[in-house]
């Protein structure tokens, strides 16, 4: 089953604060939703394992994560695949653009995935409906996450 999603955040920090937090596996693993591990493993790559649970269904996922058409601080393309065992396989990507604008960032993305299994038999309406609060939570993570003053 395919699908896509995009939107934008409003964020009041500038560009660059946006793209540093984007590259920061620490980051990234505090705002992704039942995200348990994120190993940087190069500048362009992550290892990953988050447990999801769209529905009745609860999975572990283990994948890697890559980082391509980097354009710092203008953004980059994500894309990974995940492993859920019984539960089945995803794989997608994501097109995030970052552009000064009222004082600070608009975060822009557009994403495309693929799922099979288990998961892909719940239906399309309840995994979109699931994936579009999986992104919302993500982001709305991220937004509080670059916000914070640092140390």
């Amino acid at each position: 089953m395919a699908m896509t999603m995009n939107g934008e955040y409003q964020l009041a920090v500038p560009r660059e604060t946006v793209w540093e937090k984007l590259n920061d596996a620490e980051t990234l693993k505090a705002c992704i939703p039942g995200c348990e591990q994120l190993d940087k493993l190069s500048d362009t790559e992550m290892q990953a394992v988050a447990v999801v649970k769209i529905g009745p269904v609860k999975a572990k996922f283990k994948g890697k994560v890559t980082l391509s058409d980097l354009d710092p601080p203008n953004g980059y393309k994500i894309s990974g695949q995940g492993d859920g065992g019984v539960a089945g396989f995803a794989q997608g990507g994501a097109t995030v653009k970052l552009e000064s604008r009222d004082g600070g960032t608009l975060l822009s993305y557009a994403v495309e995935a693929q799922i099979v299994g288990k998961l892909a038999q719940l239906g399309q309406r309840l995994v979109n409906g699931a994936a579009k609060k999986l992104a919302d939570e993500f982001f709305k993570n991220f937004a509080a996450a670059v916000s914070k003053p640092t140390a």
